[in-house]
C-alpha cells in the first residue's frame, strides 16, 4: 500500500509538471459543494466618499487622467484586491462615485461594458448618450448601454455627485473589453432634451410607433425619481411588502417587461419605519446606496450601521438581512446586481435563512 502510495505521489508531481490537474484531487477546488467568492461584505461612509471626490476635484479635471477618463473613485473590494482582480466591487460588478463641478466637460467615450448612474445629489448636470441629452436630478437613474457614446456636462450651481455601475468585471473575464474616445470628444445633440422621457411620458404607455420594438435597450434613457417614490409609496399602500427585501420595484424596460438594464440588475426598495427583514441569500451579488434614512444590514453575521450616501456591498451566498433604525421615517436604498446575468445563465438560486425565525446572529459590527 505505501508503495502504491508513493507512485501516485510520484504520478502527481509529474501530471503537475506537464499542466494537467487529476480531478480526484482538484473536483473540491473546481467544483465545490456550494457558491464561493472570495469578495468580502464592505461598506464605505458617504461621508469619506464625498471628502475625497471633493480632494480629487482640486487635483484633477475631467479629461486630464488621459483617453477622455472622468473624475471617478471605483469602490474596490479588499477580498477581490487580496487575490488582484483590480477594480472588483463584486465578482461581476463594478461600483463608483464621480463628481462633477460647475461649468466642467467630461469628454465622450464608449466601451463594451453596459453602465447606469444613479444620482446622488446636486442639480443641474446632464449627460448626452448617443445624441440624446438627458438632464440629471438627485434620485434619477440613467442609462447607458454597451458601444453608446457619452459625456457629461455641468451647467448648473455647486457639485454634482452620482454612482455609476457597470459590469467591468464580467466583461473583462471574457475578454470582451474595448474602449474608444470619441474623435471630437463631443456628440452633437440630435433629439429634443430628455427625449426618450417625454416620448415615455406615463413610463408604462408605449407610442405606437415602438409597438413592434420588444428588444434591448430600454427605450428609456432616465427614469425620475418622482415617479419611483410615487410608486414606493403606491406599494406601501398596498401592503405589498416582501419579507426579505421590504417595499421592493425593479427598473424594467417598458418595451419588453424585461430588467432595464438587460446585463446590470436595479432595484429600489423602502424599509418601513422599524422593519427589520428576514435574511435570505442568492448566487447574484449585490451593492447597495442608502438614499434615505439609517438602519443596518447584518451580512454574514456581522452588523453594518448606513446612513444616506453610505454604499455597501453583498457577495453572493451571502446572508443578509436589513432593519430600519428609525421609529418614524422609512429607509431607502437603490441597489445594483447581476440578476440578468445568472438568469440568462440559468443559475439563479436563492434559499432562506431558517434559523432563528429567520434573523441572524451578530457576531462582529463592522466599525
Amino acid at each position: 500500500m505505501q508503495l502504491k502510495s508513493e507512485a501516485l505521489q510520484t504520478f502527481h508531481e509529474k501530471v503537475e509538471k506537464e499542466h494537467l490537474i487529476p480531478l480526484w484531487i482538484s473536483a473540491p477546488l473546481i467544483m465545490p459543494a456550494q457558491p464561493k467568492t472570495d469578495a468580502v461584505p464592505y461598506l464605505w461612509r458617504g461621508e469619506l466618499l464625498r471628502e475625497r471626490l471633493m480632494e480629487a476635484g482640486e487635483l484633477l479635471a475631467p479629461g486630464e487622467g488621459g483617453d477622455s477618463m472622468r473624475r471617478v473613485l471605483i469602490l474596490e473590494n479588499p477580498g477581490l484586491k487580496a487575490k488582484g482582480l483590480m477594480g472588483s466591487t463584486t465578482q461581476t460588478l463594478t461600483a463608483a462615485v464621480q463628481i462633477i463641478f460647475p461649468g466642467e466637460f467630461a469628454p465622450a467615450h464608449r466601451h463594451s461594458q453596459s453602465a447606469f448612474r444613479f444620482i446622488i445629489s446636486g442639480q443641474g448636470a446632464s449627460t448626452t448618450v448617443q445624441g440624446e441629452k438627458v438632464l440629471m436630478a438627485e434620485g434619477d437613474y440613467l442609462l447607458t448601454d454597451r458601444y453608446c457614446w457619452h459625456e457629461h456636462v455641468h451647467e448648473g450651481e455647486g457639485p454634482m455627485l452620482w454612482m455609476d455601475g457597470l459590469d467591468i468585471p464580467f466583461v473583462k473575464a471574457v475578454n470582451a473589453t474595448f474602449f474608444e474616445p470619441h474623435p471630437e470628444e463631443k456628440q452633437k445633440v440630435e433629439f429634443p432634451v430628455d427625449f426618450s422621457r417625454r416620448r415615455y411620458a406615463d413610463g408604462m404607455l408605449r407610442p405606437l410607433a415602438d409597438r413592434n420594438k420588444r428588444g434591448d435597450p430600454s427605450p428609456l434613457a432616465a427614469y425620475s425619481w418622482k415617479k419611483t417614490i410615487n410608486a414606493l409609496k403606491s406599494l406601501d399602500e398596498l401592503d405589498e411588502v416582501d419579507p426579505f427585501d421590504g417595499i421592493a420595484l425593479e427598473y424594467i424596460n417598458p418595451a419588453n417587461g424585461g430588467p432595464a438594464n438587460p446585463y446590470i440588475g436595479n432595484r429600489i426598495q423602502m424599509l418601513r419605519p422599524g422593519q427589520h427583514t428576514k435574511a435570505h441569500r442568492h448566487v447574484h451579488s449585490s451593492v447597495h446606496i442608502v438614499h434615505a434614512g439609517s438602519g443596518y444590514s447584518v451580512i454574514n453575521g456581522e452588523r453594518f450601521d448606513w446612513s444616506k450616501g453610505d454604499i455597501f456591498v453583498v457577495p453572493t451566498w451571502a446572508w443578509h438581512e436589513h432593519a430600519n433604525g428609525s421609529a418614524s421615517e422609512p429607509a431607502i436604498l437603490f441597489s445594483m446586481n447581476d440578476v440578468p446575468l445568472f438568469e440568462k445563465l440559468q443559475l439563479e438560486a436563492e434559499e432562506p435563512y431558517r434559523e432563528n425565525r429567520g434573523y441572524q446572529t451578530v457576531s462582529k459590527i463592522f466599525s
